[in-house]
């Protein structure tokens, strides 16, 4: 029985896809796989074909080694002082851990999902632009029926935060500080994932690592051995938990993000996850939208596609009067990109931070109308405001329906009060 995520034929299309955006030269290769695929001789070229795929050259070198990721990285601050006593900093995790599933729950409706579709389904709705978890249109409109989830994650239905794999890894992270603690290896976030990831509740990199891993291959060689899905969203939606423990230290929660991405995924891939830790950890101690972003971007290369990414995304912000124009300029530019994919999701990620001026309704509202991972989106987003504002300040009508509980598929952390999971990430706090 194939995984979804790893059936030959569609793996060696998405490596064809993730090689082009690399700037490879792949000639001929695409015809022939395609060829290979349509006559039902793929069993006897796929060697050849992995082979030939990867031993193509990238355009630009983006680096997967910490120390090369460190050594492009912009000469600025990398840690701030945190001037909180420890009741407002728990406040500000247990706020970060709300907000994530707030913005989690809010998204997972319309995941995958084009922003078009999603601006349909709110005018049909009479509510757009969206400012609460989304309404159910009873019937649906032919082509826009919610996600089956949807009678648990849309609104006067929400009585928890139901399972996903976007909390899951945050909680994953936790175990993994509680049982091996700051120092904890890429070997042994593997070892953790063996024991406590079911293999079909996860997907897309991880689902190959997890393959790789069984198959005897060791970190970082399972993050790209016939991975086609290593720069797409999975190590940044892992990366939250890193930023919590590091309140004001960006640059220790993007290195713990790093040992944990490595083990799934390379290049733009990791360096969303460790833009994604930067930037909550630096929500401890400012709230400024613009500035917790370029606090993310300091703990990336600078000459990446992410980078690159960022700062087109923020100079369209800078001259567009709305979000909407904003994010067609964005999507011009970036939505050629698999909808799960790191670059054009934090681009989302980031307008949703401008444009919500730090409003953590406005700011989840705005990651989710943009389509694509919307989960994964409103997750980060909510994190990072959550983070930034605090449990304390948090609207009622995201929090509320919540009841501070959360499901999970980790073993032991099954069905959980949030508040719960705050206090054991507080006592894991990293403060020299």
């Amino acid at each position: 029985m194939h995984h979804q995520h790893l059936v030959p034929e569609g793996m060696l299309r998405s490596e064809i896809q993730q090689r082009r955006e690399e700037g490879c030269e792949l000639g001929d290769l695409p015809h022939q796989i395609e060829a290979a695929i349509q006559e039902g001789t793929l069993a006897v070229h796929g060697e050849r074909f992995w082979a030939e795929l990867e031993n193509l050259k990238a355009a630009r070198e983006e680096p997967s080694n910490l120390e090369d990721i460190l050594g492009r990285r912009p000469a600025t601050q990398h840690r701030y002082t945190l001037n909180l006593d420890e009741a407002a900093i728990y406040d500000r995790i247990y706020g970060a851990w709300l907000g994530r599933c707030a913005g989690c729950t809010l998204g997972k409706p319309v995941e995958g999902w084009s922003r078009a579709r999603i601006e349909t389904y709110l005018r049909l709705a009479s509510e757009y632009p969206l400012s609460d978890y989304f309404p159910v249109l009873s019937p649906f409109p032919e082509g826009l029926a919610l996600q089956p989830n949807y009678t648990q994650t849309s609104r006067g239905h929400i009585q928890r935060m139901v399972r996903d794999d976007d909390l899951d890894y945050t909680v994953m992270a936790l175990r993994i500080l509680e049982h091996f603690g700051p120092s904890f290896t890429s070997a042994e976030v593997a070892l953790a994932w063996l024991y406590g990831l079911p293999y079909f509740m996860i997907f897309t990199a991880e689902a190959v690592t997890y393959r790789n891993l069984i198959n005897g291959l060791e970190p970082p060689k399972t993050a790209w051995v016939r991975n086609p899905y290593r720069e797409w969203i999975g190590a940044q939606i892992r990366a939250d938990l890193w930023g919590y423990v590091n309140p004001g230290n960006p640059e220790g929660a993007a290195e713990m993000a790093f040992r944990d991405a490595s083990i799934s995924h390379t290049a733009n891939g990791i360096y969303g996850a460790m833009w994604a830790a930067g930037a909550i950890a630096t929500a401890f101690v400012m709230d400024d939208p613009r500035q917790i972003i370029l606090a993310g971007l300091a703990e990336i290369p600078q000459e990446s596609r992410l980078a690159d990414a960022i700062r087109n995304t923020m100079q369209w912000a800078e001259v567009c009067p709305t979000w909407e124009e904003a994010w067609e300029k964005v999507n011009a530019k970036y939505g050629t990109y698999h909808w799960v994919h790191v670059i054009n999701n934090t681009c989302a990620i980031v307008l949703a931070l401008l444009y919500g001026q730090g409003d953590l309704g406005k700011s989840i509202c705005l990651a989710v109308m943009g389509g694509w991972d919307t989960d994964c989106t409103g997750a980060t987003t909510g994190s990072i405001l959550g983070a930034a504002l605090g449990a304390k300040a948090l609207p009622e009508r995201w929090i509320t329906p919540l009841q501070d509980r959360l499901e999970t598929y980790i073993p032991g952390d099954g069905d959980v009060q949030i508040s719960n999971l705050a206090r054991r990430t507080f006592s894991k706090i990293q403060i020299a």
